[in-house]
């Protein structure tokens, strides 16, 4: 007889796992960046039906962050992100690299990061005033 949980499958394909892993919302997102090359499965790019097995490294390229991760294991369901962190292990050189890249971003912000939607009715003026002048 069996409890009603699904069992642990040996692999997994791809897409699948990146999503069930969180690092990507939908499993057609985490299609689209394996397609274009955003995703290396021991140091080769791959295809998206590709399976994955344990211990396999991964890779994975979000904007600027450069993941590389171990499989640690496999869910079938998407489940919450304090159990999806139990199915990688990032590497030391990955959690260094990404924290280095991280404080650099927050020593030297790129300019004009801070701005959000339109000016007010001060920066218009502002740059009008600056416009004028010129």
């Amino acid at each position: 007889m069996t409890d009603g949980t699904p069992a642990t499958p040996a692999r997994m394909r791809i897409d699948k796992w990146l999503w069930a892993a969180r690092f990507y919302r939908t499993r057609s997102l985490a299609a689209q960046a394996i397609a274009a090359g955003h995703v290396k499965l021991d140091g080769h790019t791959v295809k998206a039906g590709r399976d994955l097995h344990m211990g396999a490294c991964l890779e994975i390229a979000i904007g600027d962050l450069v993941w590389t991760v171990v499989v640690r294991g496999f869910n079938v369901q998407r489940r919450p992100a304090s159990e999806a962190q139990l199915l990688y292990q990032e590497t030391p050189e990955s959690s260094a690299r990404r924290a280095a890249n991280q404080e650099a971003r927050r020593l030297a912000p790129v300019p004009g990061s801070e701005l959000r939607g339109r000016p007010t009715k001060r920066d218009r003026r502002q740059i009008r005033g600056f416009n004028e002048n010129c």
